[in-house]
């Protein structure tokens, strides 16, 4: 089945105000016309949502969020609901990023925040994935099924899942062509055949080619090398034409 590749940069907590103005920056170098096979997406740090949807103007750019609250308002000190999201600029929001399940978040939190996310009207894209000592042990398909399992609502149909070995992010541990391969088709049988699938581990320019042209995967979820809007691009330009 075809379906536009989804490059997504998560900034994670890097950038100020100046960076208000690179989805402009990125358009200068992938300009629309060169990338209507695609979406690219940007999710900032929250306090830099409404900028840089004010100056995103015909870019084409998609901007998300990083998280949001399971409530739609009240005492929680700090959080951001997801209506406040979309009210920012957000069209998307990541949730159950490998970092937030390490500081505690489970996937019970995880599916109260998409249930609140589609409310507000944002794509969710949901993160999966096992930690080298699960993989090592063979259990990395049942890690990645409870976690599915757990994380979607049972009548949710628009959405993204994003697969981030957690053992080859920032470990100097690669996931290998078959890995991917591997586990994108154990996913793509558990979720929806419209479902675009992301992977998350370590992408960059020199690797982007050969994991955007791996069966069932749908694009990728980038963290450093989405910093800077040539390496984005770059990564962009990797995306296949058709799938």
């Amino acid at each position: 089945m075809t379906m536009k590749p989804l490059i997504a940069a998560n900034w994670k907590m890097h950038g100020n105000m100046s960076w208000r103005n690179k989805p402009a920056e990125f358009n200068e170098i992938l300009p629309t016309a060169e990338r209507r096979h695609l979406d690219v997406l940007i999710c900032p740090p929250a306090v830099l949502l409404a900028p840089l949807a004010d100056k995103r103007g015909g870019t084409d750019v998609w901007l998300g969020a990083q998280t949001c609250h399971d409530q739609v308002s009240g005492a929680h000190t700090g959080e951001m609901s997801a209506d406040m999201l979309s009210d920012a600029g957000a069209e998307y929001v990541i949730l159950g990023h490998s970092e937030r399940r390490a500081a505690g978040e489970t996937d019970a939190d995880v599916r109260a925040r998409v249930e609140a996310a589609v409310k507000a009207e944002l794509i969710p894209i949901i993160c999966v994935g096992e930690s080298l000592e699960q993989r090592e042990a063979g259990q990395a398909e049942g890690v990645v099924e409870k976690q599915l399992a757990g994380s979607l609502p049972d009548d949710l149909t628009d959405y993204v899942i994003a697969y981030e070995p957690v053992w080859a992010i920032g470990t100097g541990k690669t996931a290998t062509p078959g890995d991917i391969k591997s586990m994108h088709a154990f996913i793509r049988s558990r979720v929806w055949p419209t479902t675009r699938i992301l992977y998350g581990g370590s992408v960059k320019p020199a690797n982007a080619q050969e994991i955007l042209a791996t069966e069932n995967v749908n694009g990728a979820l980038i963290g450093g090398a989405g910093l800077e809007m040539e390496s984005l691009a770059e990564i962009a330009k990797a995306a296949p034409k058709r799938r």
